[in-house]
């Protein structure tokens, strides 16, 4: 069933009457329109979250799925893995480069592909490679985060999506096949000290030249390294992409200790919209899924939850970057 007859049906049985006498049936040139966080109105209906998973049958699990993300991390909950390794990022040494996108969606910001960003280690039993840092953030301070940690939001999440460069030749081919996808969390909140990464991505120069949906900024020389928290600990779960179609392919990996980002950064992230120059500003914050069940699936973490007053200290707690010989650990 298209996502056009599907909504007509919905009109008939009464499910969507004032949605539908305000809005056309108008086919999107492809599946990919027919998703938005929010229900829209620009000539068509297009489907917010609790209808990814009935408008086109290919997005089935994001109605029916067993391991859906994002999700309510209960610590309580955790179980402490000693044998988790810390995980390893490898840039080659190099700065990276690529280019910032309004999705309509996202701010999204993509490595060049003939740049190489790995990373390992931790829960990944091989070296998948970074293809997108996504940015969710919220209309109002402590929202906006996807995951929540005992209840918990965060001003923003910062996601870097990879997919087993071992295993498969592309993202398209990872996203729907076991061990497909690594997707790292971490989470932002408002305070002093903005992050350096942040700052870069952010900065006013940067962030005017993506207003408008599918507007887009190269930038060059950034330490991706400068993202990470100093030393953190992480929890991680299996699950699924949080954007139809749902794949349930995904190891999330979510950094435990958040970072800064600015009072002004917030504020020009909550300007940009998610329609083009012609079409009425909206704003592309709250551009995140709602809350998934953690059903029968276990959360493991590297860091101890029957010592939470420890903080995180050594080699086990950090980033490694490319072949650099760890510190000694600290207990």
């Amino acid at each position: 069933m298209t996502g056009t007859r599907f909504l007509e049906e919905l009109c008939l049985w009464g499910v969507l009457a004032t949605t539908c006498m305000a809005a056309q049936f108008v086919p999107a040139k492809t599946y990919e329109d027919w998703w938005a966080y929010k229900e829209t109105l620009h000539g068509s209906f297009v489907p917010g979250p609790p209808f990814w998973g009935l408008v086109n049958s290919a997005w089935s699990l994001c109605a029916i799925g067993k391991r859906q993300s994002p999700v309510d991390i209960n610590t309580s909950q955790m179980v402490f893995d000693p044998f988790l390794p810390p995980l390893r990022l490898s840039t080659g040494g190099k700065k990276i480069s690529g280019t910032m996108y309004n999705t309509g969606r996202h701010v999204s910001f993509r490595p060049d592909s003939l740049q190489l960003v790995n990373v390992s280690g931790g829960p990944l039993l091989y070296s998948h490679r970074l293809q997108e840092v996504r940015l969710h953030f919220g209309s109002e301070d402590g929202f906006g985060s996807e995951h929540q940690i005992d209840g918990e939001s965060f001003s923003a999440e910062v996601q870097l999506i990879h997919y087993n460069q071992e295993l498969y030749p592309n993202i398209t081919e990872a996203s729907r096949n076991p061990n497909g996808l690594a997707v790292i969390s971490i989470f932002a909140n408002v305070g002093p000290g903005p992050n350096s990464f942040l700052t870069r991505l952010l900065n006013r120069e940067t962030i005017t030249r993506i207003s408008y949906k599918n507007d887009a900024y190269l930038l060059h020389d950034l330490s991706l390294e400068d993202l990470y928290p100093e030393t953190f600990g992480f929890i991680t779960y299996q699950g699924s992409m949080s954007t139809p179609p749902c794949y349930e392919t995904a190891t999330w990996i979510l950094i435990d200790r958040p970072i800064n980002i600015s009072s002004v950064q917030i504020h020009s992230l909550r300007l940009l919209s998610q329609n083009l120059p012609s079409q009425i500003f909206r704003s592309m914050s709250d551009n995140s899924r709602p809350l998934q069940p953690l059903l029968q699936r276990g959360l493991r973490s590297n860091r101890d939850p029957r010592r939470p007053t420890r903080r995180c200290k050594g080699a086990s707690y950090r980033l490694h970057v490319d072949g650099t010989r760890p510190p000694k650990t600290v207990v």
